[in-house]
C-alpha cells in the first residue's frame, strides 16, 4: 500500500495543500515548525481518527475556520481507493470511503494501513499506561477494524458506569445516603461483556507481537540487551486462558483466551470492587486498568533503560506493529517523523537497513543529512504553506 496524493483543506498551517506521492522512499524537509509533522499527523489521524500530538480535535482546524478536510488516495495492490475525513470540532466528524458518505467515521478503519513513528512516542516507554494502552488498541483495530466497535463499546459502558457511580458518591457526601444504583447490576454485565471481549484480544496481541518486539530491539541496538513485552491485568487470567510461551512468528498462538472465562472473572471481580467503587466513585475493574510492561533484560524498561536504549525499546514496538500488520496481507505505509535526528549513526544506518524495502516510507526531517543514503528518494521542500517537489 502507498499514499499517491494527499489533500489537506485547513488542517493545521495549511490553508490548501496537494502532494503528490510515489512508492519508495519521501523525504519531507524544512526548517522546524513549517508544518512537515502536520502532513503525516494528517495521514495518522485517517488511520486511526486520532492524533498522536493532541487529545482533541479543536487544534487540527487551522486558526479561523470551521473545520478540516483530510483527503487521501492510496493504492493497494493495484486498486484505487479515496478516502475522506471533515473535521468539526465539537460536533461528529463526517467521513467519505470511495465517493460514498460512510455512515459512521470509523468505517473508514482499515482502508489506510500506516505505522507512525514520532519523537512522542518516548512516552511509550516512559509515560504513563495509557499511552501504552493506546498503542496496543490502535493496533488493534488496524488488524481488525470490527475492534474498533469492541472498544467504542466498552469505553461508552466505562462512561456511563462512572457516571453512575460518580452520582452517589456526590449524593452520599451531599445528603449522607447514596443515590439510586439500581441500574447498576445492568452496567455491570456490560462491563464484563465488552471488557472480556477486548481483554481477550490485548492478550492475543501481546503475545503475538512479544517475539517481533524482542527482534526489532537486537536489530535497532546491534544486540546491546534484549527487550520484552508482556500484558499486565489488574485482574488475573484464569488459567485455562493462559497463553503460553511466545509463539515463534507472527499470527502464531499457542493457545487463545477463552472469553467466555475471561466474562466469567470480570463478573466476579466486578462484585468484589463494588463496595470499594461506591467508596470511590469510580470503575476499578477491567481493561481500561491494564497495562504493558516493557523490559530490558530483567529490568522494567521505565525507569532503568537510558536516553538511547528508551528510543530503541519505542522503535521496537513500532517496527513490530509494522511486521504484524505485513503478515496480515498488506503492507502499511511507514511514516518516520523527525526520528533520525533522534538517533546515533549507529542506529541511523540500521533503521535505514531495516526500512528500506518498505513498499512507501515517509521521513521528516530538518537537515537532509540526518537521513541515510538508503532513504533519500523523492525529496520535497515544506516551507511557507507549500510542499514542493525538489
Amino acid at each position: 500500500m502507498y499514499v499517491r496524493r494527499l489533500e489537506l483543506v485547513d488542517f493545521r498551517s495549511y490553508q490548501r495543500v496537494f502532494v503528490e506521492f510515489e512508492a519508495g522512499p519521501a523525504v519531507l524537509v524544512g526548517p522546524n515548525g513549517v508544518g512537515k509533522t502536520n502532513l503525516v499527523e494528517a495521514l495518522g489521524y485517517l488511520a486511526t481518527l486520532g492524533s498522536h500530538r493532541v487529545a482533541t480535535d479543536a487544534p487540527l482546524v487551522r486558526a479561523g475556520a470551521e473545520r478540516a478536510v483530510v483527503r487521501a488516495e492510496m493504492i493497494n495492490e493495484g486498486r484505487e481507493l479515496l478516502v475522506e475525513l471533515q473535521i468539526e470540532p465539537g460536533r461528529a466528524n463526517k467521513a467519505r470511503l470511495g465517493r460514498a458518505p460512510a455512515t459512521r467515521p470509523r468505517d473508514i478503519l482499515g482502508a489506510l494501513k500506516l505505522v507512525l513513528f514520532a519523537p512522542e512516542d518516548i512516552a511509550l516507554v516512559r509515560g504513563d499506561p495509557d499511552g501504552r494502552r493506546k498503542f496496543l488498541d490502535e493496533l488493534l483495530v488496524a488488524r481488525q477494524p470490527r475492534m474498533a466497535g469492541v472498544r467504542a463499546d466498552y469505553e461508552r459502558v466505562v462512561k456511563q458506569r462512572n457516571a453512575l457511580l460518580r452520582t452517589a458518591y456526590l449524593t452520599k457526601r451531599v445528603r449522607g445516603a447514596g443515590g439510586d444504583l439500581s441500574t447498576l447490576d445492568v452496567w455491570d454485565a456490560h462491563l464484563a461483556q465488552h471488557g472480556a471481549k477486548l481483554w481477550a484480544a490485548r492478550l492475543e496481541l501481546a503475545a503475538t507481537l512479544a517475539p517481533l518486539v524482542t527482534t526489532a530491539y537486537e536489530a535497532v541496538a546491534a544486540g546491546k540487551g534484549a527487550a520484552g513485552l508482556a500484558y499486565v491485568s489488574k485482574t488475573p487470567a484464569p488459567e485455562p486462558a493462559s497463553l503460553g510461551p511466545a509463539p515463534a512468528e507472527a499470527g502464531a498462538l499457542s493457545r487463545a483466551p477463552d472469553g467466555a472465562d475471561l466474562e466469567k472473572v470480570l463478573a466476579e471481580a466486578i462484585r468484589e470492587r463494588r463496595p470499594a467503587e461506591i467508596e470511590r466513585g469510580v470503575t476499578l475493574v477491567g481493561p481500561h486498568r491494564d497495562d504493558l510492561a516493557l523490559t530490558l533484560g530483567d529490568l522494567p524498561a521505565k525507569g532503568y533503560a537510558s536516553h538511547g536504549e528508551s528510543w530503541s525499546v519505542a522503535l521496537a514496538l513500532r517496527l513490530a506493529a509494522y511486521e504484524l500488520l505485513r503478515a496480515g496481507g498488506s503492507e502499511p505505509v511507514l511514516a518516520l517523523d523527525d526520528v533520525f535526528a533522534e538517533l546515533d549513526t549507529g542506529r541511523r544506518e540500521r533503521l535505514a537497513d531495516l526500512v528500506s524495502g518498505a513498499e512507501q516510507v515517509l521521513v521528516t526531517c530538518a537537515v537532509d543529512d540526518d537521513v541515510p543514503a538508503r532513504l533519500r528518494g523523492a525529496r520535497y521542500t515544506v516551507r511557507d504553506g507549500e510542499v514542493r517537489r525538489g
